[in-house]
């Protein structure tokens, strides 16, 4: 994928399940909009924890263009992970002690998806996420 192909916005449909806590679903829009430097992620939406009332959620990431793929940085600018080219992807971020893997699926474009398997002394929950473009049917 080319990162010009993410602009626009995106249905997102997200599940989290907790291996020691309680599972979650965010449902929301994810806006690739432009920057100087590439795309601006963000993403806004209600997260609903068994449990607990819904809250508003929203969080950023800068998108570029690398020489090696799509570099997916945080809202500071500090690298988070590589996408590198192709139809099925995996990458990975040590934030010590705990594990982030991911694995992103673009074979059915442009409905795509993440899934992120965290591990560690403090997260163990894996988070499958859905995206598909605004105004069409699920």
């Amino acid at each position: 994928m080319r990162l010009e192909d993410f602009e626009g916005s995106w249905q997102i449909d997200r599940q989290i399940a907790n291996a020691v806590g309680p599972d979650a679903r965010f449902t929301g829009v994810a806006l690739f909009a432009p920057d100087a430097a590439g795309l601006m992620l963000e993403e806004r939406g209600e997260m609903r924890v068994e449990g607990q009332p819904p809250l508003q959620a929203s969080r950023r990431y800068h998108w570029r263009q690398g020489a090696a793929g799509i570099e997916v940085r945080f809202d500071d600018g500090r690298f988070f992970h590589l996408i590198e080219p192709g139809a099925q992807t995996q990458a990975r971020h040590d934030c010590a002690p705990d594990l982030y893997r991911v694995t992103y699926d673009f074979t059915a474009w442009p409905r795509w998806s993440s899934t992120w398997v965290v591990t560690g002394p403090r997260k163990d929950y894996r988070m499958d996420s859905r995206y598909r473009p605004c105004g069409t049917d699920d």
